[in-house]
């Protein structure tokens, strides 16, 4: 059964991959070409002579964009049907679509709002190459500390719903994930390193269009993956019990 809920998984990734590229060539790439011209106008004024291109403008804005979403939304895809199988008969009588549509919106919180709250997104042309390293880093150890804090939570939110109630447990289970990425997030070093002349509704575009990326994501492997396991034969308690015997 876990198998067959990874190829679905799959699937749905890589549909939602190429609903994020449409999306990505209408609203994103425009708001790219604009960092890419405002770069080329500050190396001019410098007098420095513009870096060769090693991948021409349109192999990256076409099949290198369609190749990169495609295979991140196949990824994902696979990694959200494992933990669906894994959460599936052990977080009360949730339907498939509905527990697929709340793994979605975890995954959302943790894998993109929280990071980009501390390090959002940023063009081309923004950012120092040697602190590169340094700002990945420290946005995937974001991401990990986000993972570990939802996770907790959620345990958190099954002790407390024991003694308040499951609509009280989750609000304890709420503020306990805010109150660990708030203390978090202050704790970790600040990173700001946007030119001063670097147009702000450029900035502010590009990161929406990054976050709209990631809504189409995340909102089209929720909806689609529950659908397509709902419509299917594996929601039997045979199914049930082959889902949780897989991680035993």
């Amino acid at each position: 059964m876990v198998g067959k809920l990874l190829v679905r998984g799959m699937l749905a990734g890589i549909a939602a991959g190429l609903l994020t590229f449409g999306f990505a060539r209408l609203v994103g790439e425009p708001q790219v070409d604009q960092a890419i011209s405002f770069e080329e106008r500050a190396d001019a004024a410098k007098g420095e002579a513009p870096e060769p291109e090693l991948v021409s403008r349109d192999t990256q804005s076409g099949l290198g964009l369609l190749t990169g979403v495609v295979t991140y939304g196949a990824a994902f895809g696979g990694l959200f049907a494992l933990v669906f199988a894994y959460a599936y008969g052990r977080v009360g009588a949730l339907s498939a679509r509905a527990l697929s549509a709340w793994l979605a919106l975890g995954a959302f919180i943790a894998l993109v709002i929280v990071p980009n709250v501390k390090y959002p997104a940023n063009p081309p042309s923004v950012g120092d190459p040697e602190t590169i390293g340094m700002r990945t880093g420290l946005f995937f150890l974001m991401i990990a500390i986000s993972l570990a804090a939802l996770v907790f939570s959620l345990k958190v939110r099954r002790r407390a719903a024991l003694k308040l109630g499951a609509w009280n447990g989750s609000i304890v289970a709420g503020v306990v994930f805010v109150v660990i990425i708030a203390a978090v997030q202050l704790s970790m070093p600040t990173i700001n390193e946007v030119p001063a002349a670097f147009p702000a509704v450029l900035l502010w575009k590009f990161r929406v269009a990054a976050i709209g990326m990631q809504v189409i994501m995340w909102t089209t492997i929720g909806l689609l993956f529950g659908a397509m396991v709902e419509q299917s034969k594996l929601l039997t308690p045979a199914g049930r019990s082959a889902a949780k015997s897989a991680y035993l």
